[in-house]
């Protein structure tokens, strides 16, 4: 009899560890359970900690609710201005539905990643190569909520972030771009030049009004260019000259030549003088052409023997 009830409680027992081994779960923290009782869906979601489920009735599935990041492989696109790239991205989101994301769509990373895929051909493919490079965060942002939009309310899934990683140009447009980025900086620097040269004729328009109104500013400013050509330490001494005295002399010149000549003569030349005009006057011939005329005079057409 004692036998016997030893290997009744022992029966018993192990009935029990065997029903609390099938009834206990565990979820983590970072988990949460959705429980199927004969395969339909419990509405109570199970929180992190021990939950206890009915053995053989009840099956318990575990879903992250961790944020997955997923990277989209290299995608060739051609741009709304017809440039062919190549471009990769990265899609961070999270489960925000348990239910949803086990019930609604089977393999949700495989699905996530395939939308992200047609998503970024799409975008890529309406924004031009200027657009894709210079407003970065704006693609970002379009490229979130079209891949949200078919992910959020169906599959329980939230698209928190996704970034445009590298863009890969041709060798051809990139050397385009250098050539235009090169240009832009020569333009820049020579209007930057021209504004300089400009602002300096001002100053030395104004700084001649004020010389102007002070004679003696002249001077003053020779001497201080004589001084710092002094202080070169070289052996030569440059000393202006003012072009206004050497017009003087040229005129002084020009009437002191007029006064010299005869009254009703001045400014003409002898051969004017005689009555005769520029187109009147003798050519002179030399002795060469003086033999070949007095031959041509005699009819032979040949030069006189010596």
């Amino acid at each position: 009899m004692a036998a016997a009830a030893v290997i009744a409680l022992v029966i018993i027992v192990a009935l029990v560890v065997l029903v609390a081994s099938l009834s206990v779960r565990l979820v983590q923290q970072y988990q949460r359970g959705v429980v199927f009782r004969f395969g339909r869906v419990l509405e109570r979601i199970r929180q992190p900690g021990f939950q206890l489920i009915v053995p053989v009735a009840d099956r318990m599935v575990r879903v992250s609710m961790q944020t997955t990041v997923i990277g989209v492989p290299a995608q060739g696109v051609i741009t709304r201005d017809n440039v062919t790239l190549t471009v990769d991205a990265v899609v961070y989101y999270r489960v925000v539905d348990p239910v949803k994301v086990l019930v609604n769509v089977r393999d949700y990373p495989s699905a996530v990643l395939q939308v992200a895929q047609t998503a970024l051909r799409s975008v890529i493919g309406k924004a031009d190569l200027d657009t894709l490079l210079r407003d970065r965060d704006r693609i970002n942002a379009e490229l979130k909520s079209v891949i949200d939009a078919p992910t959020e309310k169906p599959w329980g899934l939230l698209i928190e972030r996704v970034e445009v990683k590298d863009v890969s140009l041709p060798e051809g447009m990139k050397r385009s771009m250098s050539r235009q980025a090169e240009a832009e900086r020569e333009r820049r620097a020579r209007v930057i030049a021209a504004d300089g040269e400009y602002q300096a004729s001002r100053r030395l328009a104004d700084a001649s009004r004020a010389m102007a109104n002070t004679p003696g500013a002249y001077q003053l400013r020779l001497l201080q260019t004589v001084v710092d050509v002094a202080a070169e330490k070289n052996s030569t001494l440059v000393m202006p000259f003012p072009v206004e005295l050497l017009r003087f002399f040229d005129r002084l010149a020009g009437g002191e030549g007029d006064r010299a000549r005869p009254a009703g003569q001045a400014g003409q030349s002898p051969a004017e003088q005689a009555g005769q005009g520029p187109a009147e006057q003798a050519p002179s011939l030399g002795p060469v052409t003086e033999n070949v005329a007095a031959a041509a005079a005699d009819g032979d057409g040949r030069r006189p023997a010596p």
